[in-house]
């Protein structure tokens, strides 16, 4: 029901602006599931640890049975709004569809101090559930950075910023 994770990433990453997580149970090798869904697997807290810095600081509480995870559909709002620089008003998701398809947990880590700035980070994702989790569930982690790569298909040219 503890799950410490220690994610693999290249040492010449930009500082982390984003991570997000997501599970999903018994949809690997299954091409009657959709693969572009995610389960909660009784989610209950979620951790992320940039070196020593912890995000975020307070716990989040989950409990998808009884429909506590107002939290991370929170954060799961800031970063599209943060994301895409405007206020779009509502999220893509419904409070409903987010909870039945795509509960994902979006870490806001762009607020960091410079010692995260300079130097390699080492990524540790901790995570409790309420329950067991499911055998056949795979834990999926996307890093957003701060770096632009632009690609020229006419030249084959990349530039990055």
């Amino acid at each position: 029901m503890r799950h410490s994770w220690n994610v693999k990433a290249s040492s010449q990453m930009e500082k982390p602006r984003f991570v997000i997580v997501g599970f999903q149970t018994n949809r690997e090798n299954d091409s009657q599931k959709n693969k572009s869904q995610f389960d909660h697997c009784n989610l209950a807290n979620m951790k992320l640890y940039l070196n020593s810095e912890v995000y975020p600081y307070e716990n989040l509480n989950l409990n998808f049975n009884k429909y506590q995870f107002s939290v991370i559909y929170e954060m799961y709002a800031r970063f599209q709004e943060s994301y895409h620089y405007k206020n779009s008003g509502e999220p893509c998701l419904t409070l409903s569809k987010f909870h039945d398809i795509a509960p994902l947990i979006v870490i806001d880590c762009s607020r960091q101090n410079e010692t995260l700035k300079a130097g390699s980070v080492d990524i540790c994702l901790e995570f409790e559930t309420n329950q067991n989790i499911p055998a056949n569930t795979s834990a999926y982690c996307l890093i957003l950075h701060d770096r632009l790569v632009r690609y020229n298909p006419l030249t084959n040219v990349i530039k990055i910023s």
